[in-house]
């Protein structure tokens, strides 16, 4: 009886446990080589760093759950600071009104992402590679090769804690929208819809399954937590700039496949994305700690893809 249901167990969950177990072992190693791993206040202190990737990995798991992929999230980034910056530096608005405005211009070009893709029938990739190089380009057409500074008071919001805990700003936000979107997606008839339609959209669609609508909102709701990241890293940086946040979709897709979510649609988890993210951020913490040169950090996330999508590929062969 019992090694039955350890067998379903791991027959549903193989990739979350997989992703658990690499997550000790990388923690348990990390703090063997560098002490301060152990420390908790040096721990949530490093988190800060990452707390944008972490919140990009989580409507991503929803988009590829989907059996869709967006590339140009670390774009939108960039262009909705461009923008707030500009109306702040060059217009007079008050940037403490223009705050709430960022996820409402992100959610705008993510949802010129989703009319293309479900509205003209054209390839995710296709499309938001196209808009990672135009949302990048009109970004840099704002700002130049310059960067506009934010206002003193606003900057530094990673630093300020809840009282009488390690617990940053940044990282309670982050835990707070990790346990929305699991809602989202695993308690709730859109996130059924979601879960549908990248198993077979059509078929989706023969059930009643408004799948375009479903894109649609998909994309929206992607492109605004890109605004609500180009906030937190306009306050952790104190400055736009067109080139923030390049490069950060590698870590972001490698996340959500690492943790199980499989790259042809129809499966996923919140939880392995979250924990898949964590082991990432330690690996790459410890490399950094050790004085691992950057591009070989590149190549170990890269690595660390390849391998995923192989595992989502010989899990989903299995089933």
């Amino acid at each position: 009886m019992i090694s039955s249901r350890i067998r379903r167990l791991w027959n549903a969950y193989a990739p979350e446990i997989v992703v658990t177990i690499l997550l000790i072992l990388a923690f348990v190693i990390s703090g063997w080589r560098e002490p301060r791993f152990l420390d908790a206040a040096y721990l949530f202190d490093r988190s800060t760093l990452y707390t944008e990737i972490g919140l990009l990995t989580l409507s991503m798991t929803l988009i590829i759950v989907a059996g869709h992929i967006d590339l140009s999230v670390t774009s939108i980034i960039a262009f909705v600071g461009a923008i707030i910056a500009t109306l702040y530096s060059r217009y007079g608005i008050p940037f403490w009104l223009l705050i709430p405005l960022a996820p409402v211009f992100g959610g705008f070009l993510g949802a010129v992402n989703g009319y293309f893709v479900a509205r003209r029938n054209l390839p995710s990739l296709v499309v938001t590679l196209a808009t990672m190089a135009l949302y990048r380009g009109m970004a840099q057409i704002l700002l130049g090769d310059s960067s506009l500074m934010t206002p003193p008071d606003y900057t530094g919001i990673e630093r300020v804690t809840l009282p009488h805990t390690y617990l940053h700003t940044p990282l309670v936000i982050w835990i707070t929208l990790c346990l929305v979107f699991a809602a989202l997606l695993h308690r709730t008839v859109f996130g059924r819809y979601i879960t549908v339609t990248g198993v077979n959209p059509e078929a989706a669609l023969y059930s009643g399954v408004p799948v375009a609508q479903t894109l649609i909102r998909l994309f929206t709701l992607s492109g605004a937590m890109a605004g609500v990241c180009s906030v937190l890293l306009l306050s952790r940086l104190g400055v736009a700039r067109y080139d923030h946040a390049r490069g950060w979709e590698l870590d972001v897709i490698t996340a959500v496949v690492l943790g199980g979510t499989s790259i042809f649609g129809g499966r996923g988890t919140i939880y392995g994305s979250v924990v898949a993210f964590l082991l990432i951020t330690i690996v790459q913490t410890g490399m950094g700690v050790a004085g691992v040169k950057a591009e070989i950090q590149v190549t170990a996330i890269g690595l660390l893809l390849l391998l995923a999508v192989l595992l989502s590929r010989l899990t989903t062969g299995r089933k």
